[in-house]
């Protein structure tokens, strides 16, 4: 064999070998990128880092711009009124409304406040309601939230939810009611 023919071999040999390996880093990215696209900003939320809220804080009433309230009472019950689902669930449209309970607990990335809906009263659909599809499941009867808490810019309490899709972050924001 001649030292031509022997590059020529080596080279071929050796540019199959090239593809084989680009071929495989390729697959590996697009295996990759499909496993971490629907792990967008908000999906893997660990909290606001706010550890200094009081339940006695929390307590009163809270509202948001959809006509939402509830109120949290001191003895750890709640009033719930028109409250949409969290997270995938608010696609559905219902609104829940009923009595449960509540309590603020303090995890490693903050504080969040434990609500249970355990007594429905009534459920709405949410204004526009989301386009009809016979494959949506009936509203529960009991549910459960938990609203990160967080502060303001003048020290003041919001409790909010992420809702949809986890990549785009939607929150669902709860304010003090006016008058609270």
């Amino acid at each position: 064999m001649t030292d031509e023919g022997w590059g020529r071999e080596g080279l071929m040999a050796g540019g199959s070998r090239l593809r084989a390996r680009v071929a495989a880093l390729g697959s590996l990215m697009v295996i990759l990128a499909a496993l971490t696209a629907c792990a967008g900003p908000y999906q893997y939320y660990e909290g606001t880092g706010l550890h200094d809220a009081t339940a006695a804080e929390v307590a009163g009433g809270w509202e948001n711009v959809e006509g939402t309230r509830v109120v949290l009472h001191k003895d750890g019950t709640a009033l719930i009124e028109k409250l949409d689902g969290k997270g995938f669930d608010f696609e559905d449209g219902w609104r829940l409304s009923g009595t449960g309970s509540w309590q603020l607990a303090d995890d490693d990335g903050g504080q969040v406040v434990r609500l249970a809906l355990t007594d429905r009263t009534r459920v709405e659909k949410r204004s526009p309601a989301p386009a009809a599809d016979p494959s949506t499941p009936e509203p529960p009867s009991t549910y459960s939230w938990f609203f990160y808490v967080d502060r303001d810019p003048h020290d003041g309490l919001v409790l909010f939810f992420m809702y949809g899709d986890p990549d785009i972050g939607n929150m669902y924001v709860m304010t003090r009611e006016t008058g609270s």
